[in-house]
């Protein structure tokens, strides 16, 4: 029998998923802030800080679940289990992920394993990575002379790596921005599609590396430059993909914003 197979019992606990934010801690929501100071049971992402895992109290129990690329503390099936299993013993716990759990955090996937066990729970939503890293970097990710619509995609390579499962052509379309979540590993990829389903090759670009942090960086270009900068700079994740001619509006702001 599957553990999601059996009943939860009266004495189940309650699981808060939760978004951190992009990564600084002073972005975390006021309601996120008061679920992890009450929090007994934490089970966190790797993109969840220091300074944020400090904000649930000392006697708190942390379980490292994290997942990055090619390296997983645990499966995701793993994750889900051993969740469930703890609530089903009766421990309330919070579920911590970077940004946003329901954008690229898979939160979606725990929530409806929670709903089909019977398991009580909570989605605290977080700021997520494209707009903390927006803001950050000096990137607005709409203007309505820029961008009539905001896309986010994902950059994993399919399970065969033969590519990236994407409608290219709709990435590729005008007056948009698209933001691409975990793409960094194929950067040079999507970019070479974007162009090849009609995407000017000037059309201005950039990675935005460990945003809101204070070691941020950001490289900017074109979908035509930005894979040899990215490598020549050593980019390294986490880091989004941010493509659209909103791009070309961060050196007016940034110096703006570093004159006041």
């Amino acid at each position: 029998m599957m553990v999601s197979d059996i009943p939860a019992g009266p004495a189940c606990g309650r699981v808060t998923l939760l978004g951190a934010g992009p990564g600084d801690p002073e972005l975390l929501t006021i309601k996120g802030l008061k679920a992890l100071q009450g929090a007994s049971l934490l089970l966190y992402d790797a993109l969840v800080s220091d300074e944020i895992l400090a904000l649930a109290p000392a006697s708190a129990e942390r379980l490292y679940v994290g997942k990055q690329a090619s390296r997983h503390a645990l499966p995701q099936d793993e994750i889900i289990a051993l969740m469930l299993r703890l609530a089903r013993e009766g421990r309330s716990l919070v579920r911590l992920k970077g940004g946003d759990g329901y954008i690229f955090g898979r939160g979606g996937e725990e929530a409806i394993a929670l709903a089909e066990a019977g398991v009580p729970f909570d989605v605290i939503p977080g700021l997520s990575a494209a707009q903390g890293a927006g803001a950050s970097a000096g990137i607005p990710l709409t203007h309505r002379d820029h961008a009539a619509a905001l896309v986010f995609a994902t950059g994993h390579l399919r399970a065969d790596g033969q590519g990236i499962d994407l409608d290219w052509a709709a990435l590729a379309r005008p007056r948009q921005t698209l933001v691409i979540y975990m793409g960094v590993g194929t950067l040079a990829l999507i970019c070479r599609e974007l162009v090849a389903h009609g995407l000017p090759a000037d059309t201005p670009a950039a990675v935005v590396e460990r945003a809101t942090l204070p070691d941020e960086r950001c490289i900017t270009g074109t979908v035509t430059t930005l894979p040899q900068l990215a490598l020549e700079q050593r980019v390294r994740t986490p880091a989004l993909i941010v493509v659209g001619s909103v791009v070309g509006l961060r050196p007016l702001l940034r110096q703006a914003g570093a004159a006041t």
